[in-house]
C-alpha cells in the first residue's frame, strides 16, 4: 500500500461510485477495483460496501478514511519541509479570510508583498471567520486572517490591526446629528448586518445581550456596501468596521463612532499550531509585522 493507494481510497469515498472515482483519477475501473481489493486484503477489512447502488464506507472504512486524511496532510507536509530545506525559494499560500477583509486591506498587502517575492502564490477563500478557522483546522488552508480573539489551544496568532465597529446610520435619523451613539440608544433599532458565522455579527450580538436586549435584524448580507446602501433606503441601521467607513459615499448615510460599549475590531493572521510552517508563510508573516508597524 503506497500514498497513491490511500489517495484512490479517498476519491472513491468522496463519489460513492468506483467507476466515477476512476474517471476523476484518469484510470479505468477495473484497475481501480483490482487496487482497492488489494489493499482490503492487505489490511484484512472491508472498506467499502458494494451491495446497493453506491459504494458506501463500511465501519472499518470509516475509520480508515479518517486516518487516511492525517497521513496525507503529514506527506504533503514532509514534502513542503523538504523544498525547504533545499532553499527553494518560491511557494504557495492559501489564505481564508472574510469578504468585508480582503476587500479594505488585502489588495494592498497582497500587492506590496507579490513586488518583493513574485514566485510567492496565493490562493484565496472569502469565508467567514468560523469557516475560515475550520478549514484551518482540516488543513484546507495554511492561514487565515480573523477578528480576534480565537482559540489559544488551536492557532498561533500574529496580530496587526486594531480597530473599533463603527455606526451606519440614515442622515434623517434623529441619532444622526450626535457626534456618537451609545449602543443602549439602538435598542428597538431594525438592524442590518452581516450574517451568521462573521466575527462583527458575533461581536455585535454579543455586546447588545451584555446590555439585556435582542438586535431586531431584518436583513443580512456578507456585502458591507449593500448594507450601506440598505441603511441609505431606511431599511435600518447597521454596524460595520471603522476602517470601511470612508468607503461609504452615499450622502443619505452617516457614519457615527459608538459608544458604551467601545466594540473592538482587532485582525490578527492565524495558523494552526501544529501545522509547518513553511518559507512562503514565514515570508508573509514577516511582512505584515513589517507593514503593520507597532500596535498597542
Amino acid at each position: 500500500m503506497d500514498i497513491r493507494q490511500l489517495a484512490y481510497l479517498l476519491e472513491i469515498a468522496k463519489h460513492q461510485n468506483i467507476t466515477k472515482a476512476a474517471e476523476a483519477l484518469h484510470m479505468t475501473q477495473p484497475t481501480l477495483s483490482k487496487i482497492v481489493k488489494a489493499v482490503e486484503e492487505e489490511l484484512g477489512v472491508t472498506l467499502f460496501d458494494r451491495s446497493g447502488k453506491s459504494v458506501r464506507l463500511t465501519d472499518a472504512g470509516e475509520a480508515a478514511v479518517a486516518q487516511i486524511h492525517s497521513v496525507l496532510q503529514a506527506f504533503e507536509g514532509l514534502h513542503t519541509a523538504l523544498g525547504d530545506v533545499v532553499q527553494l525559494k518560491k511557494g504557495l499560500i492559501r489564505i481564508g479570510l472574510p469578504p468585508v477583509i480582503g476587500s479594505v486591506f488585502f489588495p494592498r498587502i497582497l500587492a506590496g508583498f507579490r513586488a518583493k517575492h513574485p514566485h510567492i502564490d496565493f490562493d484565496l477563500v472569502e469565508e467567514g471567520a468560523n469557516k475560515v478557522e475550520s478549514l484551518l483546522l482540516e488543513g484546507v488552508l495554511d492561514m487565515g486572517v480573523v477578528v480576534s480573539p480565537v482559540d489559544p489551544e488551536s492557532f498561533d496568532t500574529l496580530p496587526f490591526l486594531y480597530q473599533q465597529l463603527a455606526l451606519v446610520i440614515h442622515e434623517s435619523h434623529p441619532l444622526a446629528a450626535q457626534p456618537s451613539v451609545r449602543l443602549e440608544e439602538l435598542r428597538g433599532e431594525p438592524f442590518v448586518l452581516f450574517p451568521r458565522g462573521f466575527a462583527v455579527r458575533r461581536h455585535v450580538m454579543r455586546a447588545c445581550r451584555d446590555l439585556g436586549f435582542e438586535p431586531s435584524i431584518v436583513y443580512e448580507s456578507s456585502q458591507w456596501d449593500l448594507l450601506a446602501e440598505m441603511v441609505a433606503a431606511r431599511v435600518g441601521v447597521s454596524i460595520i468596521p471603522q476602517a470601511i467607513c470612508s468607503k461609504i459615499t452615499n450622502p443619505d448615510v452617516r457614519t457615527l463612532a459608538l459608544t458604551d460599549p467601545v466594540i473592538p475590531w482587532n485582525l490578527e493572521v492565524i495558523w494552526p499550531k501544529s501545522k509547518y510552517v513553511s518559507y512562503a508563510m514565514r515570508e508573509f508573516q514577516a511582512y505584515i509585522r513589517e507593514v503593520s508597524g507597532p500596535q498597542p
